[in-house]
C-alpha cells in the first residue's frame, strides 16, 4: 500500500464515518459495507492487509487505548466469567472450528484446521459494545464484552502459534504447549505491569502535560515491542495490563494530562477504527479469485461453527459455575438468560483474524482455504450479527436500571464534595473579600444541586443546571466572537486571542455533559 493510497483511504474512512455517526448507523458496519462496495468499482487498486502493520502498528494503540477507558474494578469483580470467554471460549472455539474444518476439508490437515480455529476464535467488541452503548445495554454485559476483547487476542494469537509450528512440521508435546501459554501470560503482564509502573513514576517526573502525553503515545508500541521481541511473551497483555494500571491511577495524575490524553486517544481511536473497517472491505478482491462451491460451502459449515460454539459455551458456563459456588449465589444474583443471548451474539470477528489469517506461512499446507474462511466468517459476522444485534437487544427487551444508580451514586457523591469544598474554603487563612467567598460557596451548592436536580429531573423539561449550562455556553460564544472579531481587526495579537480562546474552551468543556 502506497503512501497516496494510504491517504485517499483514511480520509475516505474517516468520512464514511462522520456520515455514519451523523445518521445513527453503527459506523464499523457502514464502513465493511463501502469498503466491500468500493472493491467492485473498477479502477480500485489492491489494498493489501500487512499483518506486520495491523499487529505492531494498529492493535497495540487500540487496546491500549480501550484499556486506559475500561474499569479495572469491574474487570476484577468479573474476572471469572471474562477468564471463561478470554480463554475458554477462545479455546473451545479453536477445538470446534478446527474439527468442523476438518470435517467439511477432509484434505486439510488437522494442525492446519486448527490453525483456522485459532484464527476466527477471538471477537472484536469495537462494534458491538458501540452497539451496547448506544441502546442502554447492563454495565456487567458491557464489562464482559470490553474484558473478553481486551483479553482474548492474547489466547487466539499464542495457541495461534502452536497451531503454525504443528503445521510446518515443528509440532511440540502438547504439556509444552501448556507450559508456554503459561509463560507468555505470566510473562505478557509482569512486562505490562513494569511499563506502567515506569511510566508512572516518568510521567510524574516530568511535571509538564504535553511531555506526558508524549510519553503515553510510546507506551503501547514499546510494552508491545519490549513484550514480543524482546522477552518472547504476550504482547497483547503486556499493552493491556500497562492500558489498565494507568488508567486506574490516572485520576492521581495531572488534570492537563487526563485532557490531552482524552482528546489524544479519540481521535487515534476514530483514525484506527475507521481504517481497519475499509480495510476489511476492500480485501474482496484479493481472496476472490481461486473460489469454488465446495470452498464456500465448507466455509458456510466454519462460519456456523464459529457462532454455534459461543452460543453453546455460554450458557453451561455461566450456569455451571453459579450452581457449584455458594459464595458465588450469596453474593450476585442468577444469570440473566436475555443477557447471555445478547453476548453470545456479539461475537462478530474483526481484524485481527484477517492480520493473523495473512500472516500464515506459505509453508501451511491449505493456506488459501484459511485464509478465505477467516474472511467469511469476519464479513458475515459483522454485518449479519452486527446488523441484527440492536433487534435482538430490543426483542430481549430487558433493560438496566444502571443510568438511575449512576445518578444516585453521582448526587450523594456529589453532595458530599460540595460540603468538603465548603469545609476546605472555610479553613483558607487568607484573607478573602467577603463576595468571592460567596461566590465560591454559591458555585459549590450549585454544582452539590445540579446532580440530585438531574436525578429527580422526570419529564423532557430543562433543570435549572441545564438551563446554566446552556446560557453560560451562549455567552461564552458570545465572548469568544467578540475576541475572533477584535483579532481581526487587528486590536489584539494572535497570542493573546489564544490565550483566552484556551480559557474560554476549557470552561465551555466543563459545561458541557457527554
Amino acid at each position: 500500500m502506497q503512501g497516496p493510497e494510504l491517504l485517499v483511504l483514511l480520509t475516505g474512512a474517516l468520512v464514511v464515518t462522520s456520515l455514519a455517526r451523523r445518521r445513527g448507523w453503527p459506523a464499523p458496519l457502514v464502513l465493511v459495507a463501502a469498503g466491500l462496495a468500493v472493491s467492485f468499482l473498477p479502477g480500485v487498486p489492491a489494498f493489501e492487509l500487512d499483518p506486520h502493520l495491523i499487529l505492531i502498528l494498529v492493535l497495540p494503540p487500540l487496546l491500549y487505548s480501550a484499556a486506559l477507558d475500561s474499569s479495572y474494578l469491574n474487570i476484577r469483580t468479573n474476572l471469572q466469567p471474562i477468564g471463561f470467554l478470554a480463554v475458554g471460549l477462545v479455546l473451545f472455539t479453536t477445538l470446534v472450528v478446527g474439527a468442523t474444518a476438518k470435517l467439511v476439508f477432509p484434505d486439510l490437515p488437522l494442525a492446519a484446521a486448527l490453525v483456522l480455529g485459532a484464527v476466527v476464535a477471538p471477537p472484536d467488541a469495537v462494534a458491538a459494545v458501540a452497539i451496547g452503548r448506544r441502546l442502554g445495554l447492563q454495565r456487567r454485559a458491557m464489562t464482559l464484552l470490553v474484558g473478553e476483547s481486551l483479553i482474548n487476542d492474547a489466547t487466539a494469537l499464542t495457541a495461534y502459534k502452536v497451531a503454525i509450528a504443528a503445521a510446518v512440521g515443528t509440532a511440540m508435546h502438547p504439556l509444552r504447549g501448556v507450559a508456554m501459554f503459561v509463560l507468555v501470560t505470566v510473562g505478557g503482564i509482569a512486562i505490562g505491569l513494569a511499563v506502567g509502573v515506569v511510566v508512572r513514576f516518568l510521567r510524574s517526573s516530568f511535571r509538564e502535560g504535553a511531555l506526558e502525553s508524549a510519553l503515553g503515545l510510546l507506551v503501547p508500541f514499546g510494552a508491545y515491542l519490549l513484550a514480543e521481541e524482546v522477552a518472547h511473551v504476550s504482547g497483547v497483555l503486556a499493552v493491556v495490563v500497562a492500558g489498565l494500571y494507568l488508567g486506574y491511577h490516572a485520576p492521581r495524575g495531572s488534570v492537563t494530562t487526563r485532557l490531552q490524553d482524552a482528546a489524544v486517544w479519540r481521535s487515534v481511536d476514530v483514525l484506527l477504527e475507521s481504517f481497519v473497517f475499509a480495510l476489511i472491505g476492500l480485501q474482496l478482491p484479493s481472496i476472490i479469485g481461486f473460489v469454488d462451491l465446495g470452498l464456500v460451502l465448507g466455509a458456510t459449515a466454519v462460519l456456523l461453527a464459529a457462532v454455534a460454539a459461543r452460543f453453546v459455551w455460554m450458557y453451561p458456563a455461566a450456569w455451571i459455575p453459579y450452581r457449584l459456588s455458594r459464595r458465588l449465589r450469596e453474593r450476585e444474583r442468577p444469570p440473566h438468560n436475555g443477557q447471555l443471548t445478547v453476548i453470545a451474539w456479539a461475537g462478530m470477528r474483526g481484524v485481527v483474524t484477517l492480520a493473523a489469517a495473512a500472516a500464515i506461512p506459505e509453508a501451511v499446507p491449505g493456506r488459501d482455504v484459511i485464509v478465505f474462511c477467516a474472511f467469511v466468517v469476519t464479513i458475515v459476522t459483522l454485518l449479519l450479527q452486527g446488523t441484527t444485534l440492536p433487534r435482538v437487544i430490543s426483542k430481549i427487551g430487558f433493560e438496566g436500571d444502571d443510568a438511575r444508580k449512576d445518578a444516585l451514586a453521582e448526587a450523594q457523591v456529589q453532595h458530599r464534595a460540595a460540603q468538603a469544598a465548603v469545609d476546605r474554603l472555610d479553613q483558607e487563612l487568607d484573607e478573602i473579600p467577603e463576595h468571592v467567598r460567596a461566590q465560591l460557596r454559591a458555585l459549590a451548592e450549585h454544582r452539590g444541586n445540579a446532580a440530585w436536580e438531574r436525578l429527580g429531573r422526570q419529564d423532557d423539561a430543562e433543570s435549572p443546571a441545564a438551563v446554566y449550562r446552556r446560557l453560560r455556553r451562549a455567552m461564552v460564544k458570545a465572548e469568544r466572537e467578540e475576541f475572533v472579531r477584535a483579532r481581526d481587526r487587528k486590536e489584539i495579537d494572535d497570542e493573546v486571542l489564544f490565550r483566552v480562546l484556551r480559557e474560554l474552551d476549557l470552561e465551555e468543556a466543563a459545561l458541557s455533559r457527554e
